[in-house]
This record gives structure tokens, C-alpha cells and sequence, in this order.
């Protein structure tokens, strides 16, 4: 889901999923930008914010103990006291689980007299979709009501505060207040206990019975990516999967689950085997274009209701993405060669394989892959790199739908291979159909620039190669689809500098006239990216390369504390924060955990 978006870098997530806080680094959930309280893409509170009425209060200090878990300080003296001591410390722990939201407020009094304190909590919600918090479009408030036991906004969410308070309703925004006195030397305590009611969807996203016992390298740094990935798993009929990523893809995406599954499977099927079947169940059973379905196709992603971020608008069960269906035939191999049984989803394997060689996932015929965005609405691109100016020709142009993928191309030749070692009956066609698809890959993407001979990104309408290396090509190792001078080429393509930072692999050369480090798609450092081409390069026996890529995104990890964003820029040499990246990450956890893994021999 691309399109406008508020900053979250500055911002301090909580999440056990479906749920999810982002604050202030304060604590504070002030009503605006994207700060609130989440669940299931709806913003359950969007305002929490605790005051002390005549006094000055300065944040010193946060702590985030796990995902779910944060403590927020801060010291406090009475206005105008500009030469005195701070006397006052607040502590404000958040505990966070799938439905209710937990806070406590700690006011210790360090003087050596009594205080009198006026607290003051205002609490508001406006019940807002994520697509139109990130939009940054404005929604009315919600008026609750003031029950006995607390406030109620609707029959959706409940707050109910110990020690009660003197509650008041102005503008729709509650006003809760306290007037205490804390002893020298005491504590005075308040709790907040916040429950959501969970609409109903088509699919599930309710947290795991058990989760999986993983174990990682001797590794703080993966450590911590796996608590990430931990607190993003959900379940459908009780198949795990991954969530996509905080706060904008808190839901099973095709792509990034399935990326998530194989980057993770040396750790265990689990995931990999409730990803395969959460995706057949949803897979496409007819043509369907405001929804981008056909039969056989896995889809892109499932919501509980229809998106709309001003930029795109797409359906709750959205098939727009052209990678999906041969990336889950990939898993489905390695899930079954891991000891998952995996006969129940063979007629499901002939369906996508039934897509992935038929028309739709070639319209006009000319034996590639390629995607035909619909008329309006839904994505421009359908691969990874799906955002408006993903890529573009070297004049800035945007290249003509239908659009052939480089990395796509290796996808389906992998699929192709990998089905007919599960379905020896159809076996003999899908291969000679990967030889076709490997020779046309071959006399088509090609191309030769100062720095020599690689593949283009894409093909457009017209055949005409989309110029400048990308990391892209990186994803084609393993595949199958190059010989073994074609995977000499693109190693060594990648491991130049204006390609490979210390950081991670940049999504475009910096020798492009495109070239951006701050772009989203077209200079940036996407973790997982890096992550995928390190396990191709060790497919290919390329290891001091792969090396090297797996230390850069252990390094980029460890710079932004264990928790790896979305993506990041990498500028002289240094790592930088992309305002907008979601974090944490599904790919970009289970990327790193696999780098880990690969540079400790697992």
C-alpha cells in the first residue's frame, strides 16, 4: 500500500498484533499525525495524553523491555521553579496485548514536603482507517458515553480508570482529572485499562495459540529482530503467518508472508506450512478486475475492509501483484523438501501453475511474464518494488504497461522447476515451458552499459529495456534461470561500490540519473532485498560475497538498535533513517535473522 504518509521514524512503536501503539517519544498519544492506538486497521484511541496541571515536565528516558512492552520517564518541577531540582519522577509503563491496552502511571514525589498535583488525562478517538491516517486525511472525533465503569465510545472500545476520576466531555475529547497529594517521599499510582471489541473480517488476524519456539544464533542483534517477527504473527484456522509490518501492513500480504516463511524455514516449517495454506485458501478462482483476481492466482493482500490512501484504492481481498503466485510454488517446494506434508495443496499448485503459464500471466503472448495494472485504482507495478516511480527509463519516462520483470522472469523459471518435481504427471510440460521461458529471458533482458553486461530491471510494452542496474538482478541467483557466466556477471555487478554499501545493497546504482539514497525503491537499502541476494549468491556458491551482504544488513541492524525498518538510506557512507519506513518489518526481521544465521554456518 504506497501513497502519502506522516513520519514514523521519530516515533515509538508498541505491538503485539493485531494491535499496535505508535506515541511520541514521550509516550504521549497527543490525537495527531500517526500516533493511536490500532487494531485491524481501524485506530481504536487516538488520543491519551497525561498531564500535570502547573508543572514542567521533561522526558528523560524510554525502555522497551519486548515488542509489547515500553516504560516512558520523565521529571517534573512546578512552573517558573527555573533553579530547583526536578522532585517529581513519572514512569508510565504500556502493556499492549491483541485486544486491551494496558497503562500505568507512576508520580513519585523525591521532595522533602508533601505535593498537591493536579493530574489530567484527555482521551479522544476518532475510529479512523490506517489508510486514511496515512493519507493524513482528518476525521471527526467520536463522542463516548460516561458509564459507571468508565467511558465508552460506541460498542467498541471501553476505558475504564483506578482510581476513578472526575470525568467531564468537551468537544468530544474526555477529561478525566485527579487531584492528589503524594507525600514526601511516596508514590501515588494510576491505572488505565482500555479494551477493543474486534469486528468480524473474512479472514482471521487474531494472535497465535502457541507461538514458534525459534532459536536464533548466539546473536543479540537477531535476538531482537526475532521478537519483532514473533510479535507479528497472526492466524488463520490456526495457520500461522507473518504480518507484513507495522503500522500500515499488520495483515497477510502474498509477497512479504511468503519471503518472511522462506527466509525464516531454517528455523523450523511452522510459518512456512500456515503461510502455504492461509494463501490457498484465498487464492483466485475467477476473473474479478476491480479486484485484479484470476483463477490461480495468490493474492497481494487481504483486509478487513476496502483501502483508499488518496493515491491507490484497492479492494479487502486485492490480487494485484505479479510475483505472489510463483513465489508461493517456491515455498511450497522448500516447505515439502523440510518435511511439510504437502499433498493437500497440490490441486492448488495446478491452478497456479495453470496461471503462471496461461494468459493472464501473459498478455500479450510474447512468452514472458508481465503485468497489465487495471484501468484505475489499484497498483502501477505489481512487483516488489510496486510504488508510482519505481523504477523509470533514463530520460525519466515511465515505461508502458505490459511490463516484464527481470527478477519475475527467475521466480517463475524456479516455480516452474520446483512444480514439476512435486507433480511428476505434469512434470514433462511446466519443464519444457522453463526452457522456453529461460531462452526468450536470455535473447531479451540483456544489456551494456560502461560498467558491462547485465540484466534490465524490466521490459516494457514496446520490448525496450528499462536501463541502470538495480538490485533486482541480485534476485535472479538461484533461480536457475542464468548460466554460469550470466551468474558471474551479476555477482560481480553487485559487489561494486556504486551497488553494495557497507549497509546493505542499494535498490539502484548511484550512477543512475534516477539515483536517490532517500527514494523508496530507487536508491534506498531494503534489508530484506540484501537478504535474498545473499541467499542466492550462496545458492551459486558465491560465499565471500554473500559474506559481505549478510554482515552489511547484521551492521544496519545493529545501527538502528536490533529493530530493522522497512528500508533506510545510506549517504556517505553512514545509514540513515527513511521517514516513513514501517518498522518493525516481517522481510527485514526474518532477513537479518537469516544473515545471522548464514554468518554463524547455520
Amino acid at each position: 500500500m504506497t501513497g502519502p504518509s506522516t513520519s514514523l521514524h521519530s516515533l515509538v512503536t508498541v505491538l503485539k498484533a493485531p494491535s499496535l501503539v505508535l506515541s511520541d517519544q514521550d509516550g504521549q498519544l497527543p490525537g495527531t499525525g500517526s500516533t493511536g492506538w490500532f487494531i485491524r486497521d481501524k485506530r481504536a484511541l487516538a488520543r491519551v495524553q497525561l498531564t500535570i496541571a502547573d508543572a514542567e515536565v521533561v522526558t528523560v528516558g524510554r525502555h522497551l523491555q519486548n515488542p509489547w512492552t515500553a516504560s516512558f520517564h520523565a521529571v517534573a518541577k512546578a512552573s517558573g521553579a527555573r533553579w530547583r531540582d526536578s522532585t517529581l519522577h513519572l514512569r508510565r509503563e504500556r502493556v499492549l496485548d491483541a485486544s486491551s491496552l494496558l497503562e500505568r502511571l507512576e508520580v513519585t514525589n523525591f521532595d522533602d514536603i508533601d505535593r498537591t498535583l493536579t493530574v489530567v488525562l484527555r482521551v479522544a478517538t476518532d475510529f479512523a482507517g490506517v489508510d486514511a491516517v496515512k493519507a493524513g486525511r482528518a476525521a471527526s472525533l467520536i463522542t463516548p458515553s460516561v458509564t459507571e465503569e468508565g467511558l465508552r465510545w460506541q460498542d467498541s472500545v471501553t476505558l475504564r480508570a483506578e482510581p476513578a476520576a472526575t470525568t467531564a466531555i468537551r468537544d468530544s475529547v474526555a477529561e478525566l482529572t485527579w487531584q492528589v497529594t503524594v507525600a514526601a517521599g511516596q508514590t501515588w499510582r494510576l491505572s488505565l485499562h482500555a479494551e477493543a471489541a474486534v469486528e468480524p473480517a473474512d479472514f482471521a488476524q487474531v494472535p497465535p495459540v502457541t507461538y514458534p519456539q525459534w532459536t536464533s544464533p548466539s546473536n543479540p542483534v537477531a535476538e531482537k529482530n526475532l521478537a519483532d517477527l514473533r510479535a507479528l504473527l497472526l492466524a488463520d484456522e490456526g495457520d500461522l503467518y507473518a504480518a507484513a509490518g507495522s503500522p500500515w501492513y499488520l495483515t497477510l500480504f502474498g509477497r512479504d508472508s511468503i519471503w518472511a516463511a522462506r527466509l525464516t524455514l531454517p528455523l523450523g516449517t511452522d510459518l512456512a506450512a500456515g503461510t502455504l495454506r492461509a494463501l490457498a485458501r484465498r487464492q483466485g478462482t475467477r476473473h474479478d478486475p476491480a479486484a485484479e483476481e484470476q483463477p490461480g492466482k495468490i493474492p497481494h493482500e487481504l483486509r478487513p475492509s476496502a483501502i483508499d490512501t488518496g493515491q491507490v484504492r484497492l479492494s479487502s481481498r486485492y490480487y494485484g501483484t505479479i510475483d505472489a503466485t510463483p513465489l508461493w510454488i517456491c515455498l511450497l517446494h522448500e516447505a515439502s523438501r523440510a518435511g511439510t506434508p504437502v499433498d493437500p495443496l497440490l490441486p492448488n499448485l495446478v491452478a497456479a501453475m495453470n496461471w503462471l503459464t496461461g494468459p493472464d500471466a501473459d498478455p500479450d503472448g510474447d512468452g514472458l511474464i508481465e503485468y497489465q495494472p487495471a484501468a484505475s485504482g489499484g497498483l502501477t507495478h505489481h512487483g516488489w518494488k510496486d510504488s508510482h516511480d519505481a523504477f523509470l527509463h533514463q530520460d525519466g519516462q515511465h515505461p508502458r504497461a505490459p511490463i516484464a520483470l527481470c527478477e519475475v522472469q527467475g521466480y517463475a523459471y524456479a516455480a516452474a522447476v520446483a512444480a514439476a518435481a512435486l507433480d511428476s504427471e505434469n512434470g514433462p510440460q511446466w519443464m519444457d515451458w522453463a526452457a522456453r521461458l529461460r531462452e526468450r529471458f536470455r535473447s531479451t533482458f540483456w544489456i551494456e552499459d560502461a560498467s558491462g553486461r547485465y540484466p534490465a530491471i524490466a521490459l516494457d510494452a514496446d520490448k525496450n529495456p528499462v536501463a541502470g542496474a538495480t538490485s533486482n538482478i541480485g534476485h535472479l541467483l538461484g533461480t536457475g534461470l542464468l548460466d554460469a557466466e550470466e551468474v558471474d556477471l551479476v555477482a560481480a555487478r553487485l559487489g561494486r561500490p556504486d551497488m553494495l554499501t557497507p549497509y546493505g545493497l542499494r535498490t539502484s546504482t548511484a550512477d543512475s540519473p534516477m539515483f536517490n539514497p532517500f527514494s523508496y525503491h530507487r536508491g534506498s537499502v531494503w534489508p530484506h532485498d540484501t537478504a535474498i541476494v545473499m541467499t542466492g549468491l550462496a545458492a551459486e556458491g558465491k560465499h565471500e560475497l554473500a559474506g559481505l551482504m549478510a554482515e552489511s544488513i547484521v551492521r544496519g541492524s545493529e545501527h538502528f538498535g536490533g529493530h530493522t525498518p522497512e528500508l533506510y538510506a545510506v549517504l556517505d557512507g553512514q545509514p540513515l533513517a527513511y521517514p516513513n519506513a514501517c518498522v518493525p518489518q516481517a522481510w527485514s526481521a526474518a532477513g537479518v535473522v537469516r544473515a545471522a544465521l548464514y554468518l554463524s554456518g547455520a
